[in-house]
């Protein structure tokens, strides 16, 4: 989507702040013993409550309204009967349409007690996506998000889930530019041009470099062993920047 109007932005902001809104609440919710399920429809409450539906059941199909991933199951999640533990690291994407506006964020979360690593990797992840998100100008290659997010993940030992980037959103819940990549792509000529919608979430991790379907048909998840965290921001790109429509 490129924004045409004034009211189009208003719009966005409005979506953007449900979506906010609502990992904000389901964040401060989340405790050991809850299962997934009842944490989802927390986020469902909230989203129906501010007007708006959640974007992959009503684009997908997908059984739930939020997506929500423990540990090593770090992408598309689906809620259900688990137990969050003391000591997960829980990922929530929230991602919802209103009056034909579509917005997405998403954050991890982990459950205390913590670990040095899980605050170390949340600390950087979302470092990396602040730094990417300051990068974006109108007229800049889009390559630069991926090599501002590489940068930070280098320099504090990590690596990049490269098959699980950023995208167009807006008038959709994923629309073009289909896939903008979280690792620099020299390759990539593409440039970022004014009024474009796009999201920007990082998965960074302590040594994946790929996520695979479980077999649910929805869940994506890296081996055991390593652990993953991931936080996006929907916004808007202009001349001075990008206006983030995903704080709440």
């Amino acid at each position: 989507m490129t924004i045409g109007s004034q009211e189009d932005l208003e719009q966005l902001k409005a979506v953007g702040q449900i979506v906010a809104q609502v990992l904000r609440d389901m964040g401060a919710a989340l405790e050991p013993g809850m299962t997934t399920r009842e944490l989802d429809e927390l986020g469902r409450q909230g989203l129906e409550a501010r007007g708006a539906r959640s974007a992959p059941e009503i684009t997908y199909g997908f059984p739930g309204a939020t997506c929500i991933s423990v540990n090593n199951e770090i992408a598309h999640g689906i809620p259900g009967e688990r137990r969050i533990a003391a000591g997960d690291l829980v990922n929530i994407d929230v991602s919802a349409e209103r009056n034909g506006f579509f917005a997405d964020t998403g954050a991890s979360f982990p459950v205390p007690p913590t670990t040095p690593a899980q605050r170390r990797l949340c600390q950087t992840t979302r470092k990396a996506l602040d730094r990417a998100v300051g990068a974006v100008r109108a007229g800049a290659p889009l390559n630069r998000i991926g090599k501002t997010v590489e940068k930070v993940a280098r320099q504090q030992g990590y690596t990049i889930v490269r098959n699980l980037q950023s995208h167009g959103v807006g008038g959709a819940l994923h629309e073009e530019p289909g896939a903008i990549p979280s690792y620099y792509d020299p390759a990539d000529r593409r440039r970022l041009h004014d009024g474009m919608v796009i999201t920007i979430e990082p998965f960074l991790s302590t040594g994946a470099e790929w996520a695979e379907e479980t077999g649910d048909g929805w869940t994506l998840a890296t081996p055991k062993h390593y652990i993953t965290a991931q936080y996006e921001h929907s916004l808007v790109v202009t001349r001075g920047g990008a206006i983030v429509l995903t704080v709440p």
